[in-house]
Formats: structure tokens, C-alpha cells, sequence
């Protein structure tokens, strides 16, 4: 089933790994009918749905596989070893970097990314998701237009196009951070793997201004900023593809992770090699 969309809008949802379009027939994406595992059958390979909705609060609306909290249960049925995992990783967020840059939404990388960003610019070879942030203008864009919308992309070392999930949770106009069960407002999903990038909005903390306090931004999984931290954004490359990071992103990292987590060159079981500029596994060393 295809999407259709207003003509005012420039659709490139099916990328190439130039960021070139597509043949012009493949520009509008796939649409799935609903989230549920019975609807998706003919977009995942799984003989059962592996996810933890059965366990969940019905006010949940993401439900994470009952084997990893960083995978679908609808689209896997167990973790990828790390090597393949890594690969994966990176070519869903090259699709995501693209596909968002193409439909004009504002994203940036945050958290345990914005981390591998800063050592070499990849993801951090023990993490098994990816965090992003976008602007509340690009969350309503999403959920308008692109919610259960199906995205082709065929990265430079992947031998054949993989289909992307762009999911938009129900909730996701729901600002309040006593909404704790839907702190995600989406996510980029691997229909083939079940691993996943989270999606969380930055909003205005409009608390704040009533009480005069300006600049003020949160998300809601209560992480709070102030607006000079993340704004105007920073140009950059991450995995080898255009991406935006916070204005302020060394005092971002230190305030998460402590200042010893950008100097310290051991980390998870790897050791960062300053020659190679890549993270290696200390088992692998000679």
C-alpha cells in the first residue's frame, strides 16, 4: 500500500547510498496498516511476535523484545552477534541521517551517539541502539505524514536495499513527563534485524516561562537543557554521513557521562587505538 502525500511536499523516501533519489516510481514510501504483529506479517519474517506487549502497561505503546530491550520482538527473534550488529547499526543510521534530510526534519544525535561522535565519529562498537533528538516542528511533520511509512535504502558496503520503519507513538503529543511509559516519541526501525533508533522530541518548557524562566527545553524522559546548549546547531559527519549535534555538545557529555569519559581510552572491553582512531577489542589485542 502506497502513501500518498500533499504535492506541496518534496518526497525522497527511497535513498541510494549517495543520497541520490531513487527511479521516480519508488519515491513514495510503503505504508503499514497498523503496529500491530498481525498487520506486519508481510513486513517481518517472524513466525510469532517477540515483543513484551503481553507483560506491558496498556498505556505503553512501544513494547521492546522480551530477549533485549534494544530490539523489536516483532521483527526478531533473538540478538545479533556484535560484528554483525555494528554493521547493521550503522547502515540503519546512514538510512535514518539520509531519509531525514531528504523530507526536511530536523534531527540531531544525542546520548551514547553523541558520545561515539565525539571519539571518531561512529557509533561505539559495544552500543546497541542509536539516540537521536528532533524539534517538535519535525515530530508533527512525522506523525502527519510519515507514521508506519516503509523507507528503501541500500548502503555503500550492503549488498542489497533494506526497508526502514518510521513508527510515531500515539502519545507523542503528549508532552508530560509524567507520561513515563512513552517517553520515545518514535522510532527508525530495522524490519529485517528489529534493532532500532530512539526518537525523542526537545520541547519548550513552557513551566519554565510562566515562571520567567526562557531558553528553557526538555524531553520527556526529564532530561532538561537550556537552548544555547543545543542551538544552532553544528554540522558534522557521523558514520559517514552529514549529521547535526548540539552547539555545546563537550559540556552535553560531561554533564551526562563525566568529563573522564572523554579522556579515558578504555572502555566497555575495548581499548581505543589513537593510531587507527577505532575501538578494539581487548581480547583481540596480540
Amino acid at each position: 500500500m502506497l502513501f500518498s502525500l500533499p504535492s506541496a511536499l518534496v518526497v525522497l523516501c527511497a535513498v541510494c547510498c549517495s543520497g541520490a533519489a531513487l527511479p521516480s516510481e519508488s519515491l513514495e514510501p510503503e505504508k503499514a496498516d497498523n503496529s500491530d504483529f498481525s498487520s506486519l506479517r508481510g513486513l517481518s519474517k517472524n513466525h510469532k511476535d517477540m515483543s513484551g506487549r503481553a507483560g506491558d502497561p496498556k498505556s505503553k505503546y512501544f513494547h521492546e523484545s522480551i530477549f533485549h530491550p534494544h530490539y523489536d520482538g516483532r521483527f526478531a527473534m533473538k540478538t545479533l552477534p556484535e560484528e554483525y550488529q555494528h554493521g547493521n547499526l550503522s547502515t540503519m543510521m546512514q538510512s535514518y541521517l539520509a531519509t531525514m534530510s531528504a523530507i526536511g526534519a530536523e534531527t540531531w544525535i544525542m546520548h551514547g551517539s553523541l558520545l561515539g561522535w565525539w571519539w571518531n565519529r561512529k557509533i561505539m562498537p559495544w552500543d546497541s541502539d542509536v539516540d537521536v533528538q528532533v524539534s517538535e516542528r519535525s515530530i508533527k511533520l512525522l506523525a502527519n505524514y510519515y507514521n508506519m511509512t516503509v523507507h528503501k535504502y541500500k548502503g555503500e558496503d550492503w549488498p542489497r536495499a533494506k526497508k526502514y520503519l518510521m513508527e510515531v507513538n500515539e502519545h507523542y503529543s503528549n508532552g508530560s513527563t509524567l507520561d513515563r511509559m512513552n517517553a520515545i516519541d518514535a522510532r527508525w526501525i530495522d524490519t529485517e534485524t528489529g534493532l532500532f533508533i530512539d526518537i525523542t522530541t526537545l520541547r519548550r518548557d513552557r513551566d519554565a516561562e510562566k515562571k520567567g524562566e526562557t531558553g528553557k527545553l526538555y524531553s520527556k524522559d526529564r532530561q532538561r537543557f537550556d537552548a544555547d546548549d543545543i542551538y544552532p546547531l553544528r554540522q558534522s559527519e557521523f558514520e559517514g554521513k552529514p549529521v547535526k549535534i548540539p552547539y555545546a555538545y563537550t559540556r552535553l557529555l560531561e554533564q551526562e557521562y563525566s568529563p573522564k569519559a572523554l579522556t579515558k581510552l578504555s572502555h566497555s572491553k575495548h581499548d581505543f587505538d589513537r593510531k587507527t582512531y577505532e575501538w578494539v577489542k581487548q581480547t583481540q589485542k596480540p
